[in-house]
């Protein structure tokens, strides 16, 4: 694997700070340290000063960002450090020479770029803007952490500079491209595939157009694996999707969606209400919706309407009682 530090000559030198300190004579018995010297730098001399963010200076510099974000601003960067970008393009088998020639490049940056000066204390759950008019989703977790997308969090915060602040990333933030039923639909064609028989089901109750939107949806869906759905037919001692009433279907559906866009760091414990009226339970100690379990592993499909949680057995809504 490519170390991101290695961009093939394209990376840039830094020169050091200067240190400042002031000789003593050994004959002065009482000598007077002067306060620390410091030079008042915007956030890109900042990034171009340290050793974390090497990469994302190039991929400034390679996207032509390297003047506008030296502005006046205010910006805020939510900036991933080099092990970030280490991380992103491995799990994406991208090189680094991939990320600079990226006609998007300069996109996927100011994805990461908020037009105002935010500290962590003023960053709040929920929907913001970029610089490029798309939106991010912030997470705030039970322990107060912040998370960016459901994926990458914030590490260090709150460095400074003269035009905004700088918040340091563990992971590259992305763009939904797709929806819910898209993003469904992608896996089913997979090497593996995973959600076919949520498909069917969706299918079979004309519930695909509903998750089928764009982002002035918010729909969270916790999404039974084909496993999970196998074993729902054992216990209801049919064949498959076909079998099961379709007024039945929608219900057990529609128990599995949440009316709001939740990423695993905004659950909390306790109930939340589904779109069948009836309530889940969250149990985070042992990441489960009732009985069943959320798969860690493909937690947080960031889609465009929403997100999804996949887990390993169907959810049973509650018997009416009427």
């Amino acid at each position: 694997m490519k170390k991101m530090t290695n961009l093939s000559g394209k990376a840039l030198a830094f020169m050091a700070l200067a240190g400042f300190t002031l000789a003593c004579s050994s004959d002065d018995p009482d000598p007077v340290t002067p306060p620390p010297v410091t030079e008042d730098q915007n956030i890109v001399e900042i990034a171009e000063e340290s050793e974390d963010f090497t990469v994302l200076v190039t991929a400034l510099e390679e996207a032509d960002l390297i003047t506008p974000l030296s502005g006046d601003g205010p910006f805020t960067v939510f900036a991933p450090n080099d092990a970030a970008f280490t991380e992103f393009l491995s799990d994406n088998e991208l090189s680094p020479d991939d990320l600079l020639n990226n006609p998007g490049l300069a996109g996927i940056l100011q994805y990461h770029v908020v037009g105002a000066a935010v500290p962590s204390s003023a960053v709040e759950a929920g929907p913001v803007t970029t610089l490029n008019d798309e939106t991010f989703y912030v997470s705030v977790d039970p322990d107060g952490g912040i998370w960016i997308n459901g994926r990458a969090q914030v590490v260090n915060a709150d460095i400074e500079g003269t035009n905004g602040f700088i918040h340091e990333l563990d992971y590259v933030i992305e763009q939904p491209t797709q929806n819910i039923t898209e993003i469904a639909l992608a896996a089913n064609e997979a090497d593996t595939p995973e959600f076919t028989e949520l498909v069917a089901a969706l299918t079979r109750a004309d519930l695909v157009g509903l998750f089928s939107g764009d982002g002035s949806d918010n729909y969270t869906v916790f999404a039974p694996t084909d496993a999970a759905f196998q074993a729902l037919y054992t216990d209801l001692g049919v064949s498959g999707v076909e079998e099961i009433e379709v007024e039945d279907l929608t219900e057990i559906l529609s128990y599995h969606v949440v009316n709001a866009r939740a990423f695993s760091q905004d659950l909390r414990e306790g109930a939340v209400t589904t779109l069948s009226g009836a309530d889940v339970n969250v149990n985070l100690a042992d990441l489960q919706i009732n009985e069943s379990g959320l798969i860690p592993s493909v937690l947080n499909v960031h889609a465009t309407n929403g997100v999804l949680h996949a887990i390993d057995r169907v959810l049973t809504p509650p018997v009416s009682t009427e």
